[in-house]
């Protein structure tokens, strides 16, 4: 195992880990097991758990950051544009759930020692999409806190999901809840922008 690999895959049960248990319900042990290694060969690659929780965050960050400049990219100054830009970040959030549940479990104070990821991760990005999209629809609406409400909508989505009539809860690996979801959350975007829906389809 090169040391690139054995980091790699350390990063990846860490990253489930984290997002299933959170920082401070999960255990050095845990990861190590989980990784098939030992303790010891955990620590050699990546540190400590708070090295490998900052780590996790780094790239979870790095991949989200990867996403969004290319949807801002392809931004057009509409309505149809402003959705297509919610629809890429909800099919980002469904390709990787492990991040959403991630910054959930930290919307729930967890590892809360370490307290400047918002402001080193989450603040450009947010500061970028209410840029471009305030940039697209002008000062009448409330862009930070649409794009707020998008957030919050698509993470819980995510990770809560919707009870049915068979008591299991329907997330995004299930189409037509995904497909409900979608449409509910393009309904709020455009009345919360103040744009016209018919525009939009």
């Amino acid at each position: 195992m090169t040391s690139d690999s054995g980091r790699e895959r350390i990063l990846d049960a860490a990253t489930r880990l984290f997002a299933e248990l959170g920082y401070d319900g999960t255990s050095t042990r845990q990861i190590a097991e989980a990784a098939g290694l030992n303790i010891a060969t955990v620590a050699y690659h990546t540190g400590g758990k708070r090295d490998l929780y900052l780590a996790v965050m780094e790239r979870a960050y790095r991949a989200e950051r990867a996403a969004l400049e290319t949807a801002l990219a392809d931004l057009t100054p509409d309505a149809a544009g402003i959705l297509a830009l919610v629809d890429r970040y909800i099919d980002f959030c469904a390709a990787n759930p492990e991040i959403p549940a991630l910054w959930i479990h930290r919307w729930m104070s967890d590892a809360s020692d370490i307290a400047d990821l918002e402001a080193r991760y989450v603040e450009p990005l947010m500061e970028a999409v209410v840029r471009e999209v305030g940039a697209a629809v002008g000062d009448d609406a409330d862009v930070e806190y649409v794009t707020w409400t998008v957030i919050w909508c698509t993470h819980g989505f995510a990770r809560g999901g919707v009870l049915r009539g068979d008591g299991l809860r329907h997330r995004m690996d299930d189409p037509a809840a995904l497909a409900r979801f979608r449409a509910n959350l393009h309904r709020l975007v455009l009345a919360g922008l103040g744009l016209d829906a018919r525009v939009a389809l």
